[in-house]
């Protein structure tokens, strides 16, 4: 048996097994240290998979918190997330717009708004596309990498309109430097936009505010230097000439010229002073414009009466005429119209030098609203001029371009910036054209309310057809004057020479087609009108009516000209409705009847002048004895009343009332007089003359209960013109 097993005795077969257990013990102890070290391993990679995945978990919740904060830093700055991908040729392979920027832009789905380059590019400003869409492109195709995505555009939105947006993105790259994804965000900056536009333009003000400021204390300044020289001025020639006067009193016809010059210089004294105390009112909001009904024809007609004896003392030419005004009766603040146009002419008149022309025209405008008319009034002349620097500032206050010691001509610098503020009051506009050397164009734009319908236009029955001849040197005044004669009927000529006009006669009277009516200016250049009128007298006899038109005033030639054979006058400008007037009439001097009238006599009438200061008080009682009044002082407002209480009927014939006094002002005395028992006492005409003198003064003084207001310094003129009404309406 043992031999079967390859074994040859009892002891090999001992040691046979003895080297197999020996062997199997090995195996038994390798095969448990390969269990131990597997089990050993297997425990290891567990806890190398658990320590990987709890990496994996943590890098995921920190993932997804940088997620959640990138979100909300979003959602704070308002901004939406965008990416594309591209290939290794630099192609766009993948767009997409999340959510987030679509609601942004106002829409809700993909179907909306696709995800392609295209649905954001066509919503981009026409003025920015091609900008943003270049910047794209560049910074894709920028294979350095050193270029980063920062634009500004506008997008426009489906909920609001046109808004700003910025835009930002950076792209990753291969190793070539080929783009893969472009990711980026977008911000809505369109409050932020506007936010700094409304603080630019908050700067920009500012800055014109601080300039102004700076400016104005500046031209202060200059006023004030300039004013100290131009009141001095006229304050030394008033006491120097006194003193003159004084000095030569016995010599009458020295006094009266030293007298003249200081009225003239008083007279601009008071102008300055009442131009700082329009201006301060102004400032202040007191001027109020109180429209009422007022004729155009007579605020131009009497605008020139006041500007002829200095347009005459200068030796200006001086034209002025209407086109077109059909509408002559309007409502609006005469006063302050007349301030307008007085403020310009005096200011051409200033810096026009003898020789020159200064010119005002009145046009009336169409396309006007039911009710309304609307006018152009241009003043031009031929003076110095403005450098355009100043023409920024002409209607700035104080503003001069040239002190009064250097260019000689006095002023406050005040005139043209109250004529701008009193013409933004009546809802119009004042613009000024100018060169140096050259002159001034001026022009105010008006509207105001009609009282009436237009000036009738239909033809006179008498006239119609015949021929008439207008003779004068402004073209302007010819084209008005005929227009005017077409529209009654007749069939009118014109010329500018004198000379044309008397050949014209003469060829008229040849061909039968004589002029029914001659209308010639006064003062023409090549032959004086007069004698105009006299040579076309020797041709057509003495019937023809023949009106002579002038700027001017005709009293010195009045009798002259109609010794000539002239008519009638008519001044300019002439209106319509003076025109027909005028040939509708008989051609009477309209002056006669007037003349004819009997004057007013002041003699034996009595006053009490109520006024606190004697030297007033000397100047009043002087003045009113000069004229017939006999006057009684009261040296305040309380004896005045007691005077009027003790008075017997008819004792006075009217009442001149200072306002400011001690013990009782005018207002208070009035009140008290208009409420004694006595009728004949409480009824006694009243008239405020005081040195309060502005719209609301005399307002103030008509609801006290006095009568009439006369403002200080006194104008004997006016104060004449006031007491002739009074005594007249006592009269009656």
């Amino acid at each position: 048996m043992l031999q079967e097993i390859g074994v040859e005795s009892p002891e090999a077969f001992q040691r046979f097994l003895m080297q197999a257990t020996v062997a199997a013990i090995v195996v038994f102890l390798v095969f448990v240290m390969l269990v131990h070290q597997y089990r050993k391993n297997e425990k290891a990679i567990l806890n190398q998979e658990k320590a990987d995945k709890d990496r994996l978990i943590a890098a995921l919740a920190q993932i997804e918190r940088e997620r959640a904060a990138m979100e909300n830093i979003q959602a704070a700055l308002g901004s939406g997330p965008w990416s594309m991908e591209f290939n290794e040729r630099g192609e766009m392979v993948s767009c997409i717009w999340t959510d987030v920027f679509r609601k942004m832009l106002g829409y809700k789905s993909v179907e909306d708004f696709p995800n392609k380059l295209e649905s954001w590019s066509d919503l981009l400003h026409e003025e920015d596309k091609a900008y943003v869409i270049k910047e794209y492109w560049d910074t894709v195709k920028d294979y350095t990498g050193q270029k980063t995505y920062d634009v500004q555009y506008r997008l426009l939105t489906q909920n609001a309109g046109w808004r700003w947006f910025h835009a930002a993105g950076r792209l990753s790259r291969r190793e070539d430097g080929s783009p893969i994804t472009f990711v980026g965000f977008f911000i809505d900056i369109d409050d932020k936009k506007k936010m700094a536009a409304q603080l630019e333009a908050q700067r920009a003000d500012l800055q014109d505010a601080l300039a102004a400021a700076q400016h104005a204390n500046r031209a202060k300044t200059t006023f004030l230097n300039n004013m100290s020289h131009d009141i001095r001025t006229p304050m030394n020639a008033i006491i120097g000439f006194t003193s003159l006067a004084a000095a030569h009193i016995d010599n009458k016809e020295q006094v009266q010229d030293y007298l003249t010059k200081i009225t003239t210089s008083s007279n601009h004294l008071l102008s300055l002073i009442n131009d700082v105390l329009d201006m301060s009112r102004i400032e202040s909001g007191k001027v109020k414009i109180e429209e009422k009904e007022s004729s155009l024809p007579e605020i131009l007609h009497d605008l020139k009466t006041i500007v002829q004896a200095d347009i005459m003392s200068k030796r200006l030419d001086f034209y002025i005429d209407t086109v077109d005004v059909v509408n002559e009766h309007i409502l609006c603040d005469k006063l302050r119209l007349n301030q307008i146009l007085l403020n310009l002419l005096s200011n051409a008149m200033k810096f026009t030098k003898p020789g020159g022309m200064i010119s005002v025209r009145i046009l009336q405008k169409k396309n006007t609203p039911e009710g309304y008319a609307a006018y152009e009034f241009q003043v031009k002349d031929t003076g110095i001029g403005m450098s355009p620097e100043f023409l920024k500032h002409v209607f700035d206050p104080f503003e001069r371009e040239r002190t009064s010691t250097a260019s000689g001509i006095q002023g406050t610098g005040l005139g043209m910036a109250i004529t701008k503020n009193i013409v933004d009051m009546m809802g119009g506009t004042v613009s000024v054209e100018s060169e140096l050397g050259k002159g001034t164009t001026f022009v105010v734009s008006l509207q105001f309310k009609t009282c009436s319908g237009p000036v009738r236009k239909e033809t006179i029955p008498e006239l119609t057809g015949l021929r008439a001849l207008v003779v004068d040197d402004d073209f302007n005044t010819c084209s008005s004057v005929t227009k005017m004669l077409a529209d009654i009927g007749m069939r009118p000529d014109w010329t500018t020479s004198g000379k044309e006009a008397v050949l014209r006669v003469k060829l008229a009277w040849e061909q039968e087609d004589v002029y029914a009516v001659y209308i010639i200016d006064w003062l023409m250049p090549d032959m004086n009108g007069v004698e105009v009128v006299r040579q076309i007298r020797r041709l057509i006899g003495e019937e023809t009516p023949i009106i002579i038109l002038t700027a001017y005033d005709w009293a010195d030639i009045e009798e002259e000209a109609r010794k000539a054979g002239v008519t009638a006058f008519c001044s300019k400008p002439i209106f319509l409705s003076e025109l027909r007037e005028i040939l509708e009439s008989p051609f009477t001097d309209k002056n006669t009847e007037e003349k004819l009238q009997k004057t007013v006599s002041f003699q034996g009438k009595k006053i009490l002048l109520v006024e606190d200061n004697e030297l007033n008080q000397e100047i009043a009682e002087e003045l009113l004895k000069q004229v017939g009044f006999a006057v009684d002082v009261a040296n305040d407002g309380a004896v005045a009343v007691e005077r009027m209480r003790e008075a017997e009927p008819g004792r006075y014939d009217l009442i001149l009332m200072d306002i400011q006094m001690p013990v009782m002002d005018g207002y208070e005395a009035t009140k008290q007089i208009r409420a004694l028992e006595n009728r004949d006492s409480s009824g006694i005409p009243i008239i405020a003359m005081t040195a309060n003198a502005f719209d609301e003064d005399k307002k103030a003084a008509l609801e006290a209960g006095m009568n009439g207001h006369i403002a200080k310094p006194i104008d004997i003129s006016k104060l004449l013109e006031v007491l002739e009404e009074i005594v007249k309406r006592s009269a009656d």
